[in-house]
């Protein structure tokens, strides 16, 4: 669906490098998630898809075409920060940012009816933004970004100011998006929903790409070979034996039940041949990190 291939964005007269050779492949019909810290470029590669901005150099593909204006009647964009006319009623912004997509007004009136159903947000049509609470007006905002139907979907931070209710029902409509065929490219710093959304991911620091892939490919490339265990019915004397023999860490004893995680570089059946002497093998779990360790890994290992 979208193709970028060394992209390079510069400020102040070439001092300030926003995206160096950067490059991605965003599928068709996919969620895809853009991470970085503040100031990693992330924003900057947005406004070039937007053609916001330009590239210095490298190309953009939509669908096998050279990025060109013809492509933003295509493309919805919800920014981090929100542009919505305070002083204005919400059915008047939406019929002018749909006229501004070129749809006609009633093609507009019936998409935003639909939504607005979807949203529980009926009546809100003729109250100004200036009525509404920072989350009503978060989805006002997210109306307007897809009521033209666009086939590519950018979403900067489509979750602050929503609380965990409203947030999820964004979520919920986000994912049905996409499973109606909207691509989707999600920047995000909740990294939950990454985990629970995205198909791939790519993480930017310091102007560069240094993680690309399948979310569960990215998470199963940064294991370290731990296991989360819970045994029952404990030898006091084997375990001691066992804590001797293997690497040991949060350990707890409650209910009866001993949790721990073990570092292990040796086949797991010896593990769990070892633990079989030790207790009754309740649990025995590889840990796999979660997106939150992966950056914060990743970032540590990169500045």
């Amino acid at each position: 669906m979208l193709k970028a291939e060394h992209i390079k964005k510069t400020y102040n007269a070439g001092k300030k490098v926003a995206l160096d050779d950067f490059s991605i492949h965003v599928p068709k019909g996919s969620i895809y998630g853009l991470l970085g810290p503040n100031g990693a470029g992330k924003t900057s590669f947005i406004r070039i898809i937007n053609q916001i901005t330009k590239a210095d150099s490298g190309e953009i593909h939509i669908n096998g075409q050279k990025l060109n204006p013809g492509h933003i009647k295509d493309i919805g964009y919800m920014p981090e920060e929100r542009g919505l006319y305070k002083n204005m009623t919400v059915g008047d912004q939406i019929l002018y940012f749909g006229e501004l997509k070129g749809m006609k007004k009633s093609d507009a009136l019936n998409e935003a009816k639909k939504w607005f159903e979807k949203l529980n947000i009926d009546q809100w049509w003729k109250k100004k933004l200036s009525e509404l609470s920072k989350g009503m007006a978060q989805k006002i905002q997210f109306v307007v970004t897809v009521l033209h139907r666009p086939h590519l979907l950018i979403l900067d931070e489509p979750f602050s100011g929503f609380d965990p209710v409203n947030a999820n029902l964004i979520k919920d409509q986000i994912i049905d998006l996409k499973n109606n065929g909207t691509t989707i490219i999600l920047s995000t710093h909740r990294m939950e929903s990454v985990e629970e959304m995205c198909d791939y991911v790519a993480l930017i620091n310091n102007s560069k790409k240094i993680i690309d892939g399948r979310v569960f490919d990215v998470r199963e490339k940064f294991k370290k070979n731990i296991f989360g265990i819970t045994l029952s019915e404990v030898s006091n004397d084997h375990f001691e034996n066992f804590r001797n023999k293997y690497e040991i860490f949060n350990l707890s004893n409650e209910n009866n039940l001993v949790s721990f995680d073990l570092k292990n570089e040796e086949s797991q059946n010896n593990v769990l041949l070892d633990l079989v002497q030790v207790g009754k093998v309740r649990s025995f779990d590889e840990r796999i990190p979660s997106m939150n360790e992966v950056f914060i890994n990743a970032v540590s290992n990169h500045s």
